[in-house]
């Protein structure tokens, strides 16, 4: 039987539970892939292809036989129902969303009914980049939202894994199990350009050797700080020290 089903939506949230007041752990972008674990009436148990991610979505008709070309390489893609500027709707594809293009103009690819997007806002499948401080500046000043991964708000640890599944590889999807997931270093007194800080529950990106990106709860957005600064806050804040730092 083939279990690999596909979203067509922008974007859905995974939930920790199968209720309505359950909290959101995650979300689900465009053209991710998942498996069914187990259904109801109202909610599916699912597990994500790229980061094994365990959690429940509703029940809804969700397609199979996906197999992405292009995936959006801008912090939000308009979607249009024609090929054509006056056609646009409402709706945006989020940065690393995976499309599979079939038909295609001078300016615009077709990837689903009544769906087309510009040809600007995408980048093939296979292509990859180094400049993982352009992808995280895409999200400054973003709404901190937890379980978030999109344009309309994202985490920190989402922050963080957005740039690995944009260059199509692995990386954990929660902060406890991001810190776990490579050695690093325990003593520091020095930072450089690329480095990761974890902290219980936060992690966090130096874009420099003074300034750090993160998506930052108290102050509900994706901000650079001075990296001094936030270790001082989050200590008399939260009472948390660094508990690792490793390059990206």
């Amino acid at each position: 039987m083939n279990n690999n089903f596909y979203l067509n939506k922008p974007f859905i949230n995974i939930f920790e539970k199968p209720n309505k007041s359950s909290k959101i752990s995650s979300q689900i972008l465009y053209g991710e892939k998942f498996k069914i674990i187990s259904k109801n009436k109202k909610y599916l148990k699912i597990k994500t292809t790229y980061d094994k991610y365990l959690g429940y979505i509703k029940n809804e008709k969700y397609p199979k036989n996906f197999v992405p070309n292009y995936k959006v390489k801008v912090l939000k893609a308009r979607i249009y129902r024609k090929p054509e500027n006056s056609r646009k709707t409402i709706e945006y594809l989020s940065f690393s969303s995976e499309i599979c293009v079939s038909e295609s103009n001078s300016t615009f690819f077709k990837f689903d009914k009544n769906k087309w997007i510009k040809k600007s806002d995408v980048i093939n499948k296979n292509n990859t980049t180094n400049n993982y401080l352009k992808i995280f500046n895409l999200f400054k000043r973003c709404k901190y939202i937890w379980g978030g991964k999109t344009f309309k708000g994202i985490d920190c640890s989402a922050l963080i894994q957005v740039y690995y599944k944009f260059n199509n590889k692995f990386f954990p999807r929660d902060s406890v199990d991001q810190i776990n997931f490579r050695k690093g270093k325990k003593i520091y007194s020095k930072f450089k350009t690329g480095d990761i800080i974890f902290w219980k529950g936060h992690v966090a990106v130096c874009v420099n050797q003074k300034n750090l990106i993160h998506a930052y709860g108290p102050m509900k957005k994706v901000v650079i700080m001075p990296i001094d600064k936030t270790i001082k806050i989050i200590k008399e804040t939260a009472g948390l020290k660094i508990k690792k730092v490793f390059s990206i």
